[in-house]
């Protein structure tokens, strides 16, 4: 069925070409859309209207017609009048009312239809056979991504997310729950036997919808993307690895804008680890102290030193700190932790940890 808030403003265009008061009810005589207040015939009168064969009729000097959807009444079409004028634009509007349906219906199979593919939920053999129905290209490269905010539900932002520049007729815009919006994005076809630069088209279309929604007063926004589906049957694999994305970069990347699932890294591994394994990990690195436990001139001269590739000149700079402070720190922690982090080995290993007890915090936090 169609909106009313489309069925009205089409009702407004129609009439401001016309000029004939124009109503549109449903087969029980409420009203769906008007261009005026009162309403001309009654309840009783449209429901006996749509119980008859005839495709139009006149009753008070006003006509009657029947917008059908697959050859039964959805809505009656009243207009102000019952001259041959009125005649032919209610013949007209019904068409346009007809297109009207058909639309929304197409629209409506095709939404549900990517949904369906998106959480796994067709054989291989419906994927082809709905997609040849529906006029959906089944070979197309497409990727998806997943729009939400980080501290809130994503009301309004699907139809924000469809006027964005980056989203073009062979797009789908769809909620898959009520906390995300999906984008299954078309990318260019392959040209000249090489590898189109996915990697970076998937990234500039999520930056544009981030920048559009942010135009529009939307800017807690974070879109996760996965990798390129080349058929449609795959889509539902780029689907998953968004949602893993999302998550992981909530975990390990939470100032990103832009989370793509390929660049991950090692939080991937880590996201999949079981709690005990990594309890057991930390208790073996650390003891039982661990490394969030440390104090907050500790860990940011670690974090800042990770950031500078254990360079202790740079480090020591961006710190405002002279170079034998950081060198007292990183032998201080290296007498409480074991491990000197100007040491690759070691490095690896402490920021690994680190990452492990983020994993654990945010699981610790998930159960409540």
């Amino acid at each position: 069925m169609i909106s009313n808030q489309i069925l009205q403003s089409t009702l407004d265009g129609l009439k401001e070409i016309t000029a004939v008061g124009l109503y549109v009810l449903d087969t029980e005589g409420n009203r769906m859309a008007s261009t005026e207040p009162s309403l001309p015939v009654t309840p009783e009168a449209v429901r006996s209207f749509a119980a008859q064969e005839e495709a139009s009729a006149q009753i008070d000097g006003r006509l009657m017609f029947k917008v059908l959807d697959e050859g039964e009444p959805e809505y009656v079409l009243v207009t102000d009048g019952a001259d041959s004028s009125c005649q032919v634009y209610g013949e007209m509007i019904v068409l346009q009312l007809q297109g009207l349906l058909t639309a929304y219906k197409e629209h409506f199979d095709r939404d549900n239809f990517i949904k369906n593919l998106l959480i796994d939920n067709l054989l291989l053999v419906d994927i082809h056979n709905r997609a040849k129905k529906l006029h959906i290209r089944s070979n197309m490269r497409r990727v998806v991504m997943i729009v939400t905010y980080r501290t809130g539900k994503t009301a309004g932002v699907q139809e924000m997310v469809r006027t964005s520049p980056v989203i073009g007729s062979e797009d789908f815009v769809t909620e898959v729950d009520a906390d995300n919006v999906v984008v299954v994005k078309s990318l260019r076809e392959q040209t000249d036997g090489k590898d189109a630069p996915e990697v970076k088209e998937a990234q500039d279309a999520a930056r544009m919808i981030v920048q559009h929604l942010a135009r529009e007063g939307i800017r807690d926004i974070h879109i996760a993307y996965g990798t390129v589906a080349g058929e449609l049957r795959e889509v539902s694999r780029s689907y998953k690895e968004a949602k893993m994305a999302l998550e992981v970069g909530r975990i390990f990347s939470g100032d990103s804008t832009v989370i793509a699932y390929t660049e991950l890294g090692i939080g991937r591994l880590i996201y999949q680890l079981p709690i005990p394994l990594c309890k057991m990990f930390i208790k073996e690195i650390f003891d039982n102290r661990r490394p969030d436990m440390f104090d907050e001139e500790t860990l940011q001269t670690i974090e800042k030193f990770f950031e500078n590739n254990l360079n202790v000149s740079e480090t020591s700079r961006q710190l405002f700190i002279h170079r034998n402070t950081l060198v007292y720190r990183l032998d201080k922690l290296q007498k409480s932790t074991g491990l000197d982090l100007r040491v690759f080995e070691d490095a690896i290993t402490f920021k690994i940890a680190m990452m492990v007890v983020k994993y654990m915090n945010h699981m610790e936090k998930s159960e409540y």
